[in-house]
């Protein structure tokens, strides 16, 4: 209920949001000068789910009159006081890339849904429901579509086609004496990542890793000796049953060289390969499961994230070090330091010399490629989707929440509604809502 009996909806809830963004900041900045030992009680969550309808009523209003420039102050986003309307509504946005002219594409949908892909060019939205699985190689030039035989590699968004990749078999290095049926119907990739030749892409999906190519496709994971040890174990333990396996948490990257491709899974250590596909380092973990990868902007540091249930531990490895190098799990190594130790990633970018990851909690966090911390900025649930401009000014960041967040980085100051430390200014919040018509602009 209202402190103040004499204000309307509209006020308290602005009220309310401001009051407890200020107070997490002071208690933030506590934390990190004086340590968190001595902080005190974390500042206590406003009571505003009641508003919250009234908050979602007026981003309506103002988005079918289409004047939402002053929405924000009047209405500024919090997210707390959602989470109902959020478990109804929220949906994962698990893939989304700037394009040249600031314009940017999406995927609505996780990535075992059937989803379909959106381009967000100012206040429009096209849908491509036609498109529902797409990616982009590291250096920006190519992009990979899923189609039904497979994979189209195009050259810009809208630009000619490059070259066309089937889609694997599920059988290929299949160790020998051993048979597992064809895949049924094609995979449903994770990721699809195209090399800067043009002519492969790093397909990551539950059936395996894979690099397909025009003339066929190579298992990278699970390794041909992978495979012979989970099929005997299969055979020893289940003798009437059908080969068949699946990856959990599959992951990778490729370096934007395209020299280095890193991936791994719940069951695997980091790996990384050259680009004639060699095995060339092994990565023990530091947590329960290796998670997610990320290359440093200037390709010297491979950032190989590890969760255990909502938090993570992320080292760094130095690309120098390679090939030849294998640590051991859940051993700290001073060739490959602990760069964050907080965090379960699930999206990432970097510039100059700063990683920029989205955790499980909702946070985008940054730190150094030598780990040390930089800023945090909070957008509210796990966040799922990133990339930045090519010239390091423009941070897009969705969740899966169904929002999608556009960031100006380094913009001086943030808005007094915004939690975090990094003065980055966010510049619009788009809700992509199940039970909503259209996308709205908070």
């Amino acid at each position: 209920m209202p402190t103040n009996t004499n204000e309307t909806p509209q006020q308290e809830w602005k009220r309310k949001t401001l009051a407890y963004a200020l107070d997490v900041n002071n208690y933030v900045d506590k934390g990190l000068r004086d340590g968190w030992d001595n902080v005190g009680k974390e500042p206590n969550v406003p009571q505003s789910e009641h508003l919250a309808e009234n908050a979602l009523e007026a981003v309506r209003t103002a988005n079918a009159s289409s004047n939402t420039d002053n929405l924000r102050e009047q209405w500024p986003l919090d997210y707390n006081p959602l989470l109902d309307l959020i478990k109804r509504n929220g949906q994962s946005i698990p893939i989304l890339f700037i394009l040249p002219d600031n314009s940017i594409l999406a995927r609505i949908g996780a990535t075992y849904e059937a989803g379909y892909t959106v381009h967000i060019d100012g206040d429009q939205v096209t849908e491509y429901p036609e498109i529902s699985h797409f990616g982009r190689s590291p250096d920006r030039r190519y992009f990979a579509i899923a189609q039904e035989n497979g994979v189209q590699i195009i050259e810009g968004w809208g630009g000619g086609h490059v070259s066309f990749c089937p889609w694997p078999t599920g059988a290929e290095n299949t160790p020998a004496g051993f048979t597992i049926e064809p895949l049924a119907e094609p995979p449903l990739p994770t990721a699809l990542i195209p090399f800067p030749d043009g002519q492969r892409v790093l397909l990551i999906c539950s059936d395996g890793i894979f690099v397909l190519a025009p003339t066929g496709a190579i298992r990278l994971l699970p390794t041909t000796d992978d495979l012979r040890k989970h099929f005997q174990w299969l055979q020893n333990e289940y003798p009437g049953d059908k080969l068949k396996l699946n990856l959990s948490m599959e992951h990778g990257a490729i370096s934007q060289d395209g020299k280095l491709i890193t991936i791994g899974s719940q069951d695997s250590k980091h790996l990384v390969f050259n680009e004639q596909l060699e095995l060339i380092a092994s990565i023990g973990f530091l947590s329960e499961y290796p998670h997610y990868v990320l290359f440093s902007a200037d390709n010297s540091v491979i950032a190989c994230n590890s969760c255990h249930f909502y938090n993570g531990i992320t080292i760094g490895v130095p690309a120098f070090l390679l090939p030849g190098l294998e640590t051991e799990e859940y051993e700290e190594n001073p060739q490959t330091p602990v760069l964050e130790e907080n965090a379960r990633v699930y999206a990432g970018v970097s510039r100059n010399d700063e990683f920029i990851v989205g955790d499980a909690y909702g946070y985008l966090r940054a730190f150094s490629i030598t780990g040390e911390y930089r800023w945090q900025h909070y957008i509210g649930s796990t966040i799922t989707g990133m990339d930045i401009s090519e010239d390091g000014k423009t941070l897009v960041a969705s969740s899966s929440a169904g929002f999608l967040s556009i960031i100006q980085l380094d913009a001086g100051s943030q808005l007094p509604e915004q939690i975090g430390n990094g003065n980055h200014r966010e510049m619009r919040r788009w809700l992509f809502w199940k039970n909503e018509p259209k996308p709205l602009i908070w």
